[in-house]
């Protein structure tokens, strides 16, 4: 290798691209760097004049200065977009490059795609990165899949990059082949706005039904914080309810509007289960949440026609304990229904992952990081083929809290705020865990209308009634 040739090269230099390359050359690394607008590039370089980066004005002079083989990272958006860099990089790389798209495309492109180089003898990986700007610069979680071979030479560089998981090891590792690495990382943005919608609806009940303040909120999930749900969102929840509003006197979270924007992750999600059959209530309310949110002109109008107060009847005038052991179970919940997708998928794709190894490096760097899935990994490296809730480890959590749960939503729905997140993950624990649910009337009414047939508990084979 020449000594002047790059280790590695990114091709987008927007927010988390510039990040990761930073974090990349701050190992030591010398890294090609690449942005269609060249001032952008040039712009970049200047910020860092005595840094390792090699800027180019064209995709041939930035290949040109990379070793072989290539190792590229793609940091553009999603679509069409890494269509168009990689149909322009291919003329000037050769067998065995590698080519990593570390943006948020939907599986089945990243699938695609695959397919695609491998009959060019190009490498694709396809890497979930989670961690936003500042994971991106000191160390994010990293999701790859793709070629085993290819990932090992990719592998020295992720792992010098990534977040550190609870026992010190970097936080990446194969997630499967082909799509796996997306499809997780679509299924960690699914669990991510759950999450945060269970954290939304706790501060509307608290600030609505309680008239707290911002502060008083914030106060009280830094106390939980310093607990069992220590965790990423539990941490900057507080830094988001107590900033100032600098424009004018009082709490920038009184002035932010209440439509919540979406990337489309969380919908991937949701449809891809709804594909799959697998329930994922809270992921999907929490996409309704936002999709509702949306529709701000009609929920103005229909305030004034369905007036309405907020009650307290049935909850505690100290709702700390009670709220906060509901949030612990509504969350093990929301992570059960994450797992469980990524479990079908993997069996009907056949990417063989491993869900310990999911949970380890969920520990550290990405944005649903929390004390919890140290529990999740010693649940699953134990029973690697179960339900979360099935685990010996989980069991015990799910049995102490989800009663608090039940206290809470039957309190907290007649208060007279919505409450979708908290509701679902209660309906799929009581679902799930319930031996005869009342589908045997549904059956009998498809079967009465459409004579679809029905199964029996006394015998097998499909049966017909005479029901009139």
């Amino acid at each position: 290798m020449k000594k002047d040739l790059s280790q590695f090269g990114i091709v987008g230099l927007g927010t988390m691209g510039s990040a990761l390359a930073r974090n990349i050359e701050s190992r030591g690394l010398r890294v090609s760097v690449y942005n269609r607008h060249a001032d952008k590039t040039a712009a970049f370089l200047k910020s860092y004049p005595d840094s390792g980066f090699t800027g180019s004005k064209s995709l041939r002079t930035f290949a040109l200065s990379l070793a072989t083989p290539r190792k590229i990272m793609l940091m553009v958006d999603a679509g069409p977009a890494v269509d168009a860099v990689i149909a322009s990089l291919l003329p000037h790389l050769q067998k065995g490059d590698i080519i990593v798209d570390g943006g948020n495309s939907h599986y089945r492109d990243t699938q695609r795609r695959e397919k695609a180089l491998s009959e060019k003898s190009i490498f694709f990986i396809g890497c979930g990165v989670s961690g936003g700007e500042e994971g991106a610069l000191k160390g994010p979680s990293l999701m790859p899949g793709g070629n085993a071979a290819a990932y090992k030479k990719v592998a020295p560089v992720f792992k010098a990059i990534a977040a550190k998981d609870f026992s010190g090891e970097p936080c990446v590792t194969r997630v499967g082949a082909n799509g796996a690495g997306h499809y997780v990382k679509m299924v960690h943005n699914g669990i991510e706005y759950g999450i945060m919608q269970l954290l939304a609806e706790t501060y509307h009940l608290l600030s609505t039904v309680y008239g707290m303040p911002p502060p008083r909120i914030a106060q009280m999930f830094a106390s939980w914080n310093r607990g069992k749900h220590h965790s990423y969102l539990f941490e900057i929840v507080q830094h988001v309810l107590l900033a100032q509003d600098d424009t004018k006197k009082g709490y920038l979270i009184n002035a932010i509007s209440d439509v919540a924007a979406a990337k489309g992750t969380g919908m991937w999600a949701s449809l891809d289960a709804l594909d799959r059959g697998v329930p994922v209530p809270t992921i999907t309310e929490a996409v309704y949440a936002r999709y509702i949110s949306a529709d701000k002109t009609r929920r103005a109008v229909l305030q004034k026609k369905y007036s309405h107060s907020y009650r307290r009847n049935g909850l505690p005038n100290n709702p700390a304990d009670l709220i906060g052991d509901a949030l612990y179970a509504a969350i093990i919940s929301t992570f059960a229904q994450g797992y469980d997708l990524i479990a079908r998928a993997a069996q009907e794709e056949k990417w063989q992952i491993n869900l310990a190894e999911i949970s380890r490096i969920w520990e550290g760097g990405c944005i649903i990081r929390a004390k919890l899935l140290k529990t999740f990994h010693a649940a699953f490296a134990a029973s690697p083929h179960a339900h979360l809730f099935e685990t010996k480890q989980v069991q015990s959590l799910v049995q102490r809290h989800a009663p608090k749960l039940a206290l809470f939503v039957s309190g907290a729905n007649s208060s007279g705020i919505p409450l979708p997140a908290f509701s679902s993950s209660l309906y799929y624990y009581e679902s799930i865990r319930e031996h005869r649910l009342p589908s045997n009337l549904i059956q009998g009414l498809r079967d009465y209308f459409g004579a679809h047939g029905f199964e029996r508990t006394d015998r097998s084979g499909t049966f017909h009634a005479d029901w009139k």
